[in-house]
This record gives structure tokens, C-alpha cells and sequence, in this order.
């Protein structure tokens, strides 16, 4: 038993934004906002990816203007929109809350996966979904959370849903443009959507070659490259699959939160890593079975 190439990709992309933590802590230590640091990754990150494209293949930089919709879908709807609506909860509700109403989005991929593009829900969906939804409450801690609002619940859901929305419409590009194309404009779209939104006007006098340092590194690190090994996984598995098998991320963000910042690790927390390594576990061993 092992895993495919596509599993693989879509698991390391968890991986690696499970570890934007390094990164962020950084950068908020230097006085950006949240919003600043969100526009700076999606410029950065179409910069680098716009260079690469250029020099390997200017082809791909090439779209059909009644495509747009896909890009837009992708970077706007889904990223700026879900990445704003996460930051609110996080204010409005806590870290832990957020968390949890983020990685509902398995749920509304699976859902739409079956209305969209005729996916099967199986038993094994359905016990690895619920596996990966009790580890992410598990792991965010929820017991010692505040209370949440109706307002604030709602808006996380919403996060959620954006989240989910980068696999469907993902999936519908990339039956007809490379992934390289489809992460380009997806960071392309979202950085000129988060503009009215931030003061790009005072990110100047912030960076320095620590913060340039930092800001590449979230760039590259924990957007281009994840997003590109989640955009191959969604090449060649179910859209419902890959949105639980990423899941991973916030076991590995609460690893680096243990061994770097010294967060407490309680025996609640080891059961929900086991509970989303199991799921991931059910779900890509299952794969190779069916081949």
C-alpha cells in the first residue's frame, strides 16, 4: 500500500501552509497587518510565478477572456474572499473558532463535487470527513474558546465556503489550462482585489531585508509551491478527496506551534492528529487499492 503522486502533492501542500506560522509571526512582529500580509503574498507570488512563465513558456500566460470567470473564481471569490471572512472570525471569535469553521469546507466540497462533477459519496468519504472535522475540533482546542456569535459563526462558515470554492473552480480550469496558468491568475486576481482593502501605501517604510526575507519566504514557501502541489493533486483526484487529504495543515501548524513557539500539546490534540492522519490515511490508501 502507498500513496499516489497526487495524494502526495495534495498532502505536502498541507504540509507547507501549515507552516505560514514561521513566516506571519515575523511579519506581524514588524508592524504589518494581516490585510498587508495577505496583499503582499498574492503580489510576491504572481511577481515570481509571472517571471517563471515567461522564461519557460509564455503560452501559458495566454487565456480566453470568457475564461475569466475561472481566475476570478479562484483568486477573488475563493482566496481574498475566504481569506477576509477568516481574519473576521479570528477577531471576532478566536484563532480556535476560525480553525474549525474554516475546515468545514471538506463538507461543501464533497457536496458540490456530487452536483458539479457527479462524484459518489462513499462510506469511506463520509468516516473520513467526519474523522478530519472531529481532529480539527480536537486540535483548535474549542474547549477553552470563547463563546460565538451568531454573526461570528456565519462568517466563518462563509469561510468555509470560500475555501471549498478554490477546488471547484480550479477543477473546472484545469480542463482546459495548465495548473501553472491557473495558479498564476489565481494570486494575480486576489492580490488587485485586496488593494482597497489595505494600506499598500505604508508597506514601503515597513520592509526591510528581514521583512523581504519574510515576505519571500510566505511567498514561495507557503503560497506559489502549495498552491501549485494542491492544483496538481486536484488534476488527478476527486475535488472531495483532495479537500480532506489537506487537512494536514493544521496538524503540522499545531507540530510547529509545539516544537518552535512552545504551545501546549494535550492528550486531546495527539487524538485529533491521530484521527486526521487516519482519515488522510483512509482515503489515499483507498486509492491505490482501486487501481
Amino acid at each position: 500500500m502507498k500513496f499516489s503522486v497526487y495524494s502526495f502533492c495534495t498532502i505536502f501542500a498541507g504540509v507547507l501552509w501549515g507552516i505560514i506560522s514561521i513566516f506571519l509571526k515575523g511579519l506581524y512582529a514588524s508592524s504589518f497587518s494581516a490585510l498587508q500580509v495577505m496583499f503582499l503574498r498574492g503580489f510576491i507570488s504572481s511577481l515570481l510565478m509571472g517571471i517563471f512563465l515567461f522564461f519557460k513558456d509564455k503560452t501559458l500566460l495566454k487565456f480566453e477572456l470568457k475564461d475569466i470567470w475561472m481566475f476570478l473564481g479562484t483568486g477573488v471569490v475563493s482566496l481574498t474572499f475566504f481569506s477576509l471572512c477568516y481574519f473576521y472570525t479570528i477577531l471576532e471569535s478566536g484563532a480556535s473558532v476560525a480553525v474549525i469553521l474554516l475546515y468545514t469546507s471538506p463538507i461543501f466540497v464533497l457536496l458540490m463535487s456530487v452536483l458539479f462533477f457527479k462524484e459518489k459519496i462513499t462510506f469511506t468519504k463520509i468516516l473520513a470527513l467526519c474523522l478530519t472535522f472531529v481532529g480539527c475540533v480536537l486540535v483548535s482546542g474549542i474547549g477553552s474558546s470563547e463563546g460565538l456569535s451568531t454573526k461570528g459563526f456565519f462568517i466563518g462558515l462563509c469561510a468555509g465556503f470560500g475555501y471549498a470554492l478554490y477546488s471547484i473552480f480550479s477543477r473546472f480550469a484545469l480542463k482546459k489550462y495548465d495548473y501553472l496558468t491557473v495558479t498564476f491568475y489565481t494570486f494575480l486576481f486576489s492580490a488587485i482585489s485586496i488593494i482597497p482593502f489595505c494600506s499598500i501605501s505604508q508597506i514601503p517604510s515597513l520592509l526591510d531585508s528581514k521583512t523581504i526575507l519574510l515576505s519571500c519566504g510566505i511567498s514561495l514557501l507557503c503560497t506559489v509551491l502549495p498552491y501549485i502541489f494542491y492544483t496538481i493533486g486536484l488534476s488527478g483526484l476527486e475535488t472531495g478527496k483532495a479537500a480532506i487529504l489537506v487537512t494536514v495543515e493544521p496538524l503540522v501548524a499545531t507540530l510547529v506551534g509545539f516544537s518552535l513557539w512552545k504551545e501546549s500539546v494535550s492528550v486531546v490534540k495527539i487524538v485529533g492528529i491521530i484521527f486526521i492522519l487516519i482519515s488522510i490515511l483512509l482515503l489515499s490508501v483507498k486509492r491505490e487499492n482501486q487501481k
